[in-house]
């Protein structure tokens, strides 16, 4: 089946950056939040970021004047009906997911496939809440979407291989490298990462180093573009104890257990540059 038409659940963050990816890749998209506000946003977002994309010559006026034409705006999930794919990229919590992925399976026709955006929860999990789960797949895309290459591709237990195919063959065509992951908590980048930014709280909090140091130190000595408080402070530290949580309770590992610092910031409401202050003030 081609995939012309993509429905997203979620106009943050990450439903916006998927919308704008589709839509500069020629897909119509229908981008669903719960709220007009919400909605008007994340389109806002889009089109300030293709702005952005004029400014440094990457893409024309009129090529952002045709990407947000392929754009629609939606609080009504029966617009989802004209979409080959729906991709949910709701807040990571599963009960959220549960509900948003039952209202879609629903309403859309039984040969749409359905995907999350989940960046830890068992996408085989997910899929049994359906009635198609061999049309629901993991399709995990990194922050900043329209900039960052990679898509985790994710198979359930019962994802079936015309699935899988059609879904790596969107995100090539999207110009994104999708990676095959077979479903397990966090899958493969998540897995490595999220660990040691916990490592690098467990580091600031015994007073080892300061927080610039630590990121200095993982900059300069292994090679990374930001250091794993700084990335913490983007990627959110709520977002963060989250997928620490998921790891413990589903591996029940104590090498899984968060880090008291990164608990005690989140309980102070510190959660990075979205609350303008976590591990550095902004």
């Amino acid at each position: 089946m081609a995939i012309k038409t993509v429905g997203i659940i979620g106009a943050g963050t990450m439903g916006n950056g998927i919308a704008q990816a589709c839509a500069v890749s020629g897909l119509k998209v229908v981008m669903v939040d719960i709220s007009e506000a919400a909605v008007a946003k994340g389109v806002a977002t889009v089109a300030s970021s293709l702005e952005r994309l004029i400014k440094k010559d990457k893409i024309s006026p009129s090529d952002r004047d045709a990407a947000l034409a392929r754009i629609q705006g939606s609080t009504n999930y029966d617009d989802l009906k004209s979409a080959q794919l729906v991709i949910e990229a709701a807040t990571e919590n599963y009960e959220l997911k549960l509900r948003i992925l039952k209202q879609i399976d629903a309403i859309v026709a039984p040969d749409v496939i359905i995907a999350s955006n989940t960046s830890s929860i068992s996408i085989t999990k997910l899929a049994a809440a359906t009635g198609r789960a061999d049309k629901f797949i993991g399709m995990h895309f990194f922050n900043p979407v329209p900039m960052m290459a990679l898509v985790e591709i994710i198979r359930g237990l019962q994802t079936s291989d015309a699935t899988h195919e059609a879904v790596q063959d969107m995100a090539k065509a999207l110009g994104k490298t999708p990676i095959t992951v077979k479903n397990a908590p966090g899958f493969v980048v998540n897995r490595i990462l999220v660990p040691m930014i916990n490592e690098a709280f467990f580091v600031l909090a015994e007073g080892l180093a300061t927080p610039e140091d630590i990121d200095a130190g993982m900059k300069l000595g292994c090679n990374q573009p930001i250091g794993p408080l700084a990335l913490a402070d983007m990627v959110g530290l709520d977002v963060c104890l989250a997928v620490m949580e998921v790891y413990l309770s589903e591996f029940g590992d104590s090498k899984y257990r968060a880090c008291p610092l990164l608990k005690e910031m989140v309980a102070a409401g510190r959660l990075g540059r979205k609350t303008g202050r976590g591990v550095y003030q902004y």
